[in-house]
Parts: C-alpha cells; sequence; structure tokens
C-alpha cells in the first residue's frame, strides 16, 4: 500500500507541479504579487497530494506569526520546504543559491523572492544577501531558514551552520525556532513516503542580542524537540 500511494504521489504531483510552473513562467511579468499567488497554490496542491494519495496530515502546535521575524526549521525533507509556502502568506526563504540557478524554477524563486545563499562567495554576496533580506523585513516578510544546511535523517542533531548567527548578529530580529519531524513519513532520498502526521511545534520566540552561543544553543535544542 505504501508502495501505490508512493507511485500515486509521484504520478499526479510532478507533472502537476511542472504545470504550475510553465504557468507561472508566463505569470512573470505581472510582478511579485502574482508569483506569491502562484507559490501558495502550489503548496496547496502539495498538501491536497500529500493528504489525500499519501495519507499525511500536518499539524502546526503553536502560533506562526507574520511579520518581521527569522523562522529557522529544522529541516529532514523536501515536505516543510514546499510547505512554508503555505504557512506564511509572503514568506522569503533564504535557500542554496545553486537552487536558483536551476532552468525555470530558478528565475521563478527570484521573482517570488528567494533571497540566494553563496556558501562560499566572499564579502560581495554576504552584502548582496544582507540587503536582500533587509528589504523583506521591511515588507514585513518572514525570513525562513534552514540552519542546518540540508536535509538531515530523522533523530539527527548536526550543529548549526555559521550562517545563522552571522543573519542574528547583522538583522537583530526575533528568531522563531520550529522543529518539525517529516523524515518520519517521507525520508530524505526515499521514494517511499509513508502516511502519519507532521509535526510542526513552534519553539519560544527567541531575543536578538544575545551572546552567539547562548542563541545557536537555544535554536538548537528548538529546533530538535521532536528528535527525542
Amino acid at each position: 500500500m505504501v508502495l501505490l500511494r508512493s507511485l500515486l504521489y509521484t504520478a499526479i504531483f510532478y507533472p502537476m507541479s511542472l504545470l504550475y510552473v510553465l504557468a507561472a513562467t508566463a505569470m512573470l511579468p505581472l510582478g511579485q504579487p502574482a508569483m506569491i499567488r502562484a507559490a501558495r497554490s502550489w503548496a496547496w496542491l502539495h498538501r491536497f497530494c500529500v493528504t489525500r494519495l499519501l495519507g499525511q496530515r500536518v499539524r502546526v502546535e503553536g502560533e506562526m506569526p507574520e511579520g518581521p521575524f527569522l523562522y529557522v526549521f529544522k529541516h529532514e525533507a523536501m515536505f516543510e520546504t514546499i510547505e512554508i509556502l503555505g504557512l506564511f502568506e509572503k514568506p522569503a526563504i533564504l535557500a542554496k543559491a545553486e537552487l536558483t540557478r536551476m532552468p525555470l524554477w530558478g528565475r521563478l524563486a527570484l521573482a517570488h523572492g528567494v533571497i540566494p545563499v553563496e556558501r562560499d562567495a566572499g564579502a560581495t554576496a554576504l552584502r548582496a544577501m544582507m540587503r536582500a533580506a533587509t528589504r523583506a523585513l521591511a515588507d514585513e516578510r518572514p525570513l525562513c531558514l534552514f540552519p542546518e544546511g540540508t536535509r538531515v535523517p530523522h533523530g539527527e542533531r548536526p550543529p548549526l551552520r555559521s550562517g545563522f548567527a552571522g543573519l542574528y548578529k547583522m538583522l537583530k530580529v526575533p528568531v522563531v525556532p520550529v522543529a518539525l519531524d517529516s523524515g518520519r513519513v517521507s525520508p530524505r532520498n526515499s521514494f517511499l513516503k509513508r502516511p502519519g502526521v507532521v509535526t510542526f511545534r513552534v519553539g519560544e520566540i527567541i531575543p536578538p542580542g544575545l551572546p552567539r552561543a547562548e542563541a545557536e544553543q537555544r535554536v538548537h535544542r528548538a529546533i530538535n524537540a521532536l528528535n527525542a
């Protein structure tokens, strides 16, 4: 049954996603608001497919306020990268720059407001990223970051990448850590996706201005709250 569900999901969600990409590409001249609407519509398609085809449900524990916050998410599957587009009205997601160079999708991501992160770039790229992040916060868009840098198997607790500390220090905004357990039902690099509940647990807001070690410790503990 798990194999059949996974086959149906793959056969329906990915071709439909291609149609969304093509439609959104045609809407590029309409600007960012159109891209944001298209992304939210794609997120609703994803929610429909995971719910109806895979038997997965989403549970959010706590409140996710909109506005100038830096959200940091546990990262276990592709699942949350799409769900974020529906959980917020207009999130600004920080993502590795390679994704914004993908054919078709990369242009749409940049038009939506995805902020490229050049991991090995110098000061010029860092300043460009900070300017983009500052503009997003000024527009009351929540910034969304996966501070571990990549998807990790459920239960693992790698240290945070250094990029989080830099953003925390320079942006001076409250941090909202979010734990999740998508890897239990949609394991990394696995075709099979199991039914179950994916929980997003919102942790205590971390104020700006804390020492780096304390901020990182509180974030690390909060985003791993579902790994016990």
